[in-house]
């Protein structure tokens, strides 16, 4: 019986539709900007030239994608969030409504003799957001900060020092309370097991490693332990 290669048809696999970018009425999205698959963009948001969005993502109604700002797949951006340049935000960013990412350290409308600063008289910095991170509404991150991965941001809270991975930070100025995992939820300490965390939705677990000094004044970080019983490596994020 002969047998047939579907490798060497590709082109009789039948491939997905494409789902055009939507620019809802009201909306201002720049031609010069890149706007992935499946990307709605909501009245009233304006995404500027060199703006990179991509697929399947929300831009909600009101807000700001500043010009060169790059913005990963599957990322929600809600109402009225501003996003100044030279932001970057990886995949599956979760934006809240009103939150604001800064891209000057020492902002002034006019220089020390008077006169009108213009866009050359300054340096731009950004605030880099990591792969399932959330910032919740109304949060500040003032630049230039990193927000690690799946790392949350309370509402309210203002960030002006990078936030490990899977940290929850709350406050102004922001500072760690506890740890979440991938599912946003708070993790819960293993009995008996210090370092050790869980997550009590998943099952997924975690452990502290303290960077830098030995002691207590190195940083603390955590990352997702290897399964138990599993010889390989971690979550191959690192």
């Amino acid at each position: 019986m002969s047998t047939i290669d579907a490798t060497a048809h590709p082109a009789s696999s039948p491939q997905p539709p494409r789902r055009p970018f939507r620019a809802m009425p009201g909306a201002q999205v720049s031609p010069d900007a890149v706007v992935g698959d499946g990307t709605t963009v909501w009245e009233l948001a304006q995404v500027r030239e060199g703006a990179v969005l991509g697929a399947e993502c929300v831009i909600g109604r009101g807000a700001y994608i500043g010009a060169g700002v790059r913005v990963g797949a599957r990322c929600k951006v809600q109402n009225h969030a501003l996003l100044y340049e030279p932001a970057e935000l990886a995949d599956g960013v979760f934006v809240g409504p009103a939150v604001v990412l800064t891209n000057d350290r020492a902002p002034r409308a006019v220089d020390p003799d008077g006169t009108l600063k213009r866009a050359g008289d300054w340096e731009a910095v950004g605030v880099t957001v990591a792969e399932g991170a959330s910032l919740g509404a109304r949060a500040v991150c003032v630049a230039p900060v990193r927000v690690g991965r799946w790392a949350m941001v309370a509402a309210g809270a203002v960030v002006t020092a990078d936030v490990p991975d899977f940290a929850l930070v709350v406050g102004v100025p922001a500072r760690r309370v506890g740890w979440v995992g991938r599912a946003g939820v708070r993790l819960r300490e293993l009995p008996g097991r210090a370092g050790m965390w869980e997550c009590p939705v998943t099952g997924e677990r975690y452990e502290e490693q303290r960077e830098g000094a030995a002691d207590a004044s190195g940083a603390v970080t955590l990352r997702q332990a290897v399964a138990e019983g599993n010889g390989g490596e971690g979550d191959g994020d690192e």
